[in-house]
Order: C-alpha cells, then sequence, then structure tokens
C-alpha cells in the first residue's frame, strides 16, 4: 500500500514540549507536499468533483471555513483524491498509513486517537472537509484554536475534561508508538510520572479534572508550547 505522503512528514515524530515544570506532549501530524500537491498554475475554478464517491463542500465555502487560497485548496484536494479516490478515509485505513511511520513501535492506539480528531462528525471516516479543517487549524490557525484542537485530541470521551485516565491513555500510546528503542530507555512508570506532573501544573483547583480554560491558559504561559505553536505555519 502506497504511504499518502500528504497526509503526515514521516520525519516529523511526535513534539514534545519540554519545560522544567512540565513535559506536555503536543502530537501533531504535519503534512508535507509532495510533487503532486505543490502548488500549479491550474485553470480549474472549482474543485473537481466527478470521479469521487464523496462530493466534498465547494471550493469557496471551504475558503471560507479555512485559511487556505483557492489555489492551496485545489492542490491539496488534487492530492487527497489521488491518494483516496474514494474521497474518504476510514480509521483501519488511517491505522496501517500512520503505523508505517513508526516501525519501531505500536502507532494503532495512538491513530486512533488522533483519527477521532480529525473525524469531526464522527461517521468513522474522515472526508477531504474533515482533513482540510484539521489542517488549517494545525498550520495556520491561532495560538487558541490549535490549543482546542489539541485539547479535543486529549479528551477522549468529549464530555469537556481531561481526567488523569484520559491522559495516560494518550501518554501510553505515545509510548507504544515511539516503541522500546528509544535513547536514552523509557521506564514503564514514564507515562504516569509524566500525567502526574501535567495535572500538577494544570489542575488549578485540584478537582482531579482539566478543563479547557485550565489547559489553554497553563499553555498560554509556557514559552516553549507557545514557541512550538509556531514552527509549522509554513509548511505549505
Amino acid at each position: 500500500m502506497s504511504v499518502p505522503s500528504f497526509l503526515f512528514l514521516s520525519s516529523s515524530f511526535p513534539l514534545y514540549v519540554a519545560s522544567p515544570s512540565l513535559l506536555l506532549p503536543v502530537c501533531l501530524p504535519v503534512p508535507v507536499l509532495p510533487p503532486s500537491l505543490a502548488p500549479t498554475d491550474s485553470s480549474d475554478s472549482d474543485l473537481e468533483l466527478s470521479t469521487v464517491r464523496h462530493q466534498p463542500e465547494g471550493l469557496d465555502q471551504l475558503q471560507a471555513q479555512t485559511k487556505f487560497t483557492r489555489k492551496e485548496l485545489q492542490s491539496l484536494y488534487r492530492g487527497f483524491k489521488n491518494e483516496c479516490p474514494s474521497g474518504l478515509v476510514d480509521e483501519e485505513t488511517f491505522k496501517s498509513i500512520y503505523s508505517q511511520f513508526f516501525p519501531q513501535g505500536d502507532a494503532t492506539t495512538y491513530a486512533h486517537f488522533l483519527f477521532n480528531a480529525f473525524d469531526i462528525d464522527r461517521n468513522g471516516s474522515i472526508h477531504f472537509e474533515d482533513f482540510v479543517i484539521g489542517l488549517s487549524v494545525l498550520l495556520r490557525g491561532s495560538v487558541t484554536e490549535k490549543l482546542n484542537w489539541a485539547f479535543n485530541l486529549y479528551d477522549i470521551n468529549k464530555d469537556g475534561y481531561i481526567t488523569k485516565e484520559e491522559m495516560l491513555a494518550i501518554m501510553k500510546s505515545i509510548y507504544d508508538m515511539m516503541g522500546r528503542y528509544t535513547y536514552p530507555c523509557v521506564r514503564d512508570d514514564a507515562p504516569s510520572e509524566h500525567v502526574d506532573k501535567f495535572f500538577q501544573k494544570m489542575d488549578k483547583n485540584r478537582d482531579g479534572v482539566v478543563t479547557i480554560e485550565e489547559f489553554i491558559e497553563t499553555c498560554q504561559k509556557d514559552e516553549n508550547i507557545m514557541n512550538s505553536m509556531q514552527l509549522f505555519e509554513n509548511v505549505i
């Protein structure tokens, strides 16, 4: 199976934002544009919709919903259509794609969490709209928009809170994805330690959960996290 290179940058591992008081994994998929997605002088006036089973929203609507130009959306769509002719990516395909970038570990669980973050309407598949809207936030969204996206990733059951159990599940999935062959070697209790640090830093009222307000406030005060938010703004 060929790897849809427009989805993920294979050399980009999960971004660990480290500070003396906090180790927060901000694991964002970073797109890379192969030659098929490079900007071209296309004369297309709209998205080509005739050859896919799922037809995305019109170009004007997507341009209004994202921070991509018309030409960028056309290029992204051509690449998406070439790699995913059906216009949809289901979870199993997504997991298979993502796992190829982490052959030394097991990326299945983290890919499941990431898939759910992109699957906006919770219908079990990622449409072009889902992909490009999420991509717009990750690459060109404001700091608050990016942090909201990250919070949604960690909030597994989507109840508006991050619990220790949810954070531990995410953290373990990251360690599983990176594999046992990392250097320096990771201790078995490292995920739990990181979760404890996370909650000590972010759970302001000590009620055992982290709200979106607590999450954003803490991240915005951490210089390293703020710097990391700007790393991939010019990828496209």
